[in-house]
């Protein structure tokens, strides 16, 4: 597949392999993805088990698998060679999601819907898993590309300048996929040389389910990067530990209410700031800070330095000008044009000055 040249050159990149090594040996096949390893880790627990003593077991099978994953990665063991045991940390995962689809809460509105009962929430995702398309995608950030990206429907948040908003709002009907066949669709992505699975919307919260239960059929290596809008719930960042090798996460508001009145997301600096956190800890990072007309103060400057001082000046930030209205943006005054070259330019000056010193624009 032809590539990007910078695609090429973040080979190349000791700032974009320092914060993605990990990352990059599971592209060459040099490590195992967390979901196989998670597959190998023996994990018992029972039907009859309650709630609160699986999150306690799973607790204990996290620190159990960042254990395993340590001697996995120093060659300690070789996954290959580890026995497929009748239950896995990737069952229990599976497990703790069938039961939070009894009363939803995946995403930190906790909205309760009983999905398996056919009620749906906020984002109008059912049980059966709606994909909108599947693609190599030639446009992700280099080291990403190409990226096999799975779009699926519905979303969290109510971002009136949603570029993706037939998606997130499914004016879309989406198609349906049976987890077997999407299963197979990734493992086509990673053989047609896509770097990863990527897995998108919309947004992939409200599909954690059945993305865990699709990748127990994946039997090709390929880092999961889990491309999110950071809206979600603790427990979904639980289950997410041990699953998901980048999170590829929006940092889309400051601490201010511009996150309630843009994207109908009360909280979201509480919630995503600790997500990001969560990320740094169990994965690799990738965070994007869309910059939006007339909110480099509100929003982008604390944004940047929340960044540099929590999560460190090396982490691969991309400050991305590509807004556009769309959908809805016209009903709010500030976001009814794009930025100017001089908001670009503060943007960068505001990276610089937090000294980010792995930020791509």
């Amino acid at each position: 597949m032809l590539l990007r040249p910078d695609a090429k050159a973040v080979l190349k990149d000791k700032r974009a392999q320092a914060s993605l090594a990990r990352y990059f040996a599971v592209v060459q096949n040099e490590k195992p993805a967390k979901f196989m390893i998670a597959k190998k880790l023996p994990a018992q627990f029972g039907k009859n088990d309650s709630l609160e003593e699986l999150w306690q077991k799973h607790a204990e099978f996290t620190a159990e698998f960042c254990k395993i994953e340590r001697e996995v990665d120093a060659e300690q063991i070789n996954c290959k060679e580890m026995q497929a045991p009748e239950k896995s940390f990737l069952d229990l995962k599976i497990e703790i999601a069938n039961r939070i689809l009894r009363n939803c809460h995946f995403c930190t509105r906790r909205c309760g819907a009983d999905r398996l009962e056919g009620k749906v929430g906020y984002c109008k995702c059912g049980l059966e898993i709606a994909v909108s398309s599947i693609f190599e995608h030639v446009g992700e950030e280099p080291e990403l590309v190409p990226s096999g990206t799975i779009f699926t429907m519905g979303c969290t948040m109510r971002c009136k300048h949603c570029q993706n908003w037939t998606i997130s709002q499914w004016i879309e009907k989406g198609e349906i996929y049976k987890l077997e066949r999407l299963a197979k669709e990734v493992e086509h992505l990673r053989m047609n040389g896509c770097r990863n699975a990527n897995l998108v919307g919309g947004e992939p919260t409200p599909w954690l389910q059945q993305w865990l239960k699709t990748f127990k059929h994946v039997d090709v290596n390929i880092p999961v990067v889990w491309n999110s809008n950071s809206y979600y719930s603790p427990e979904t960042a639980q289950l997410l530990a041990g699953f998901t090798d980048v999170y590829l996460l929006d940092f889309k508001y400051g601490p201010s209410d511009c996150a309630a009145k843009i994207s109908d997301a009360p909280e979201y600096w509480k919630v995503c700031t600790h997500n990001h956190l969560g990320a740094k800890k169990y994965g690799e990072l990738i965070i994007r800070v869309l910059v939006l007309p007339n909110h480099l103060e509100c929003c982008t400057k604390p944004i940047i330095n929340w960044i540099a001082e929590n999560l460190g000046r090396e982490t691969r930030v991309n400050i991305m000008f590509q807004y556009r209205p769309e959908w809805r943006a016209y009903e709010i005054p500030e976001l009814q044009r794009r930025l100017t070259r001089d908001e670009m330019e503060r943007a960068i000056q505001l990276a610089r000055e937090a000294k980010l010193a792995n930020f791509i624009t």
